[in-house]
């Protein structure tokens, strides 16, 4: 297990929120933060400190996404027309361990990185195995044949914990997910409240 894996609890309790919605988060008993002072964290942030967070947050939630992969996000969304926050959440979402998360396949974006990463994903018929991936519209992501029995894919795909986005097209028979279109933020089924247009102001101090 990675230690991003292994830390996923860790980052639900530094928020102070469910950040998957997820039933088995600690959050759920306590909602502050991890360590001795934890439960004295409760002072008033700056508006440096909330657009840090709200930064944090967004990067959490996609795996705990490295600080330089997360700005290189960021600054390919600056480039881009339109507006920047919006922008930002349609590359995320277009991760493939994104799409394999939102289709249902697997439990969490966690584990939807390591399953990209062990090679049993395939996309428009091609193994792909790098979970940062950017998946285009129209594109069909798979789950091979001889992963489609593993237990974590069955449970997964027959929970009840998440609905499916209506920006895929799920089979969960076939095990496929195509993306219809890129999604808007209002599109995106966040169990917390994310802010785009904070992180967008976090970089744009520097």
């Amino acid at each position: 297990m990675s230690k991003r894996q292994d830390s996923k609890f860790k980052i639900d309790r530094r928020m102070g929120e469910n950040l998957w919605g997820r039933a088995k988060s600690p959050v759920n008993r306590r909602e502050y933060g991890p360590g001795q002072h934890g439960q004295r964290r409760k002072s008033k942030l700056s508006d440096f400190g909330i657009q840090l967070r709200a930064k944090q947050k967004l990067k959490g939630y996609y795996g705990n996404i490295s600080e330089k992969q997360f700005k290189g996000i960021y600054k390919e969304a600056a480039r881009l027309r339109g507006d920047t926050g919006e922008l930002l959440i349609g590359l995320l979402e277009r991760r493939l361990d994104a799409i394999v998360y939102r289709a249902k396949f697997v439990p969490t974006v966690f584990a939807a990185r390591q399953f990209v990463n062990h090679g049993h994903v395939l996309v428009n018929g091609q193994r792909v195995n790098i979970g940062s991936y950017r998946v285009k519209e129209g594109d069909v992501v798979t789950i091979r044949e001889k992963s489609r029995q593993m237990a974590i894919v069955l449970e997964a795909s027959q929970s009840a914990e998440r609905d499916l986005p209506d920006y895929l097209e799920v089979d969960h028979d076939k095990m496929t997910a195509k993306l219809v279109r890129t999604p808007a933020f209002g599109d995106v089924p966040y169990p917390v409240q994310m802010e785009p247009n904070l992180v967008v102001e976090f970089y744009s101090r520097s």
